[in-house]
């Protein structure tokens, strides 16, 4: 039980929320940290997760004051409101990654690095301009990583991931999987980390 498989975007708030908490356990419990950057609007578009679909005020409780409070709650520091970009497209952000990911670079450092570039920064991720010092801060080359995340190569790893994501009942970010059991969301990393050394007793039939 030494992996945990993460499935998230890179413009996800509460991957962001989560990210250093993720990592402390990952490293407390030598547990390896497997990425799975995914298409996350893909993801909720079959799955009924998105939030654009929920009504004003259940959008605002679950994209406003839930970021706001557990953001306060993990001790992360989080803009007011949603990044001005936030709508903007996902494969180049998740194809540096992927491209890290390639190359060997060191992931979770640059993950949490353009997570939180875009909610406490405001940094455009569809933005090569913008995305360059935030690689080159994490201590990743910039310009080779900007060169290989749209490559078709790159985006097919992309596409494999939500594929999979999709096949696997995942319906947000960001997903983390501990043998086979799955946990959505930042607020259930307590209980991924006892899953990482005790594994949670399976009392439901199989479908």
């Amino acid at each position: 039980m030494n992996d945990i498989e993460y499935f998230y975007s890179a413009h996800s708030a509460f991957a962001y929320i989560g990210s250093a908490k993720l990592q402390e356990i990952a490293k407390r419990n030598n547990a390896r940290l497997i990425h799975r950057p995914m298409d996350l609007r893909r993801v909720t578009s079959g799955m009924g997760g998105a939030t654009n679909s929920l009504t004003p005020l259940r959008r605002a409780y679950f994209s406003r004051r839930e970021i706001e409070r557990w953001a306060e709650y993990r001790g992360v520091p989080i803009m007011c409101g949603i990044p001005t970009h936030h709508a903007k497209a996902l494969e180049l952000s998740n194809g540096v990654l992927i491209a890290a990911m390639r190359e060997g670079l060191d992931l979770d450092g640059l993950a949490h690095a353009m997570l939180k570039a875009h909610w406490v920064d405001d940094c455009d991720l569809a933005d090569p301009d913008a995305l360059k010092p935030v690689i080159e801060a994490a201590g990743c080359p910039a310009a080779p990583l900007l060169a290989m995340a749209l490559t078709p190569e790159t985006q097919a790893i992309c596409d494999a991931n939500t594929a999979e994501a999709i096949a696997r009942s995942v319906f947000g970010s960001p997903t983390y999987f501990v043998g086979g059991d799955m946990f959505y969301g930042q607020d259930h990393l307590e209980l991924v980390e006892q899953a990482v050394s005790r594994p949670f007793a399976k009392t439901w039939p199989e479908d």
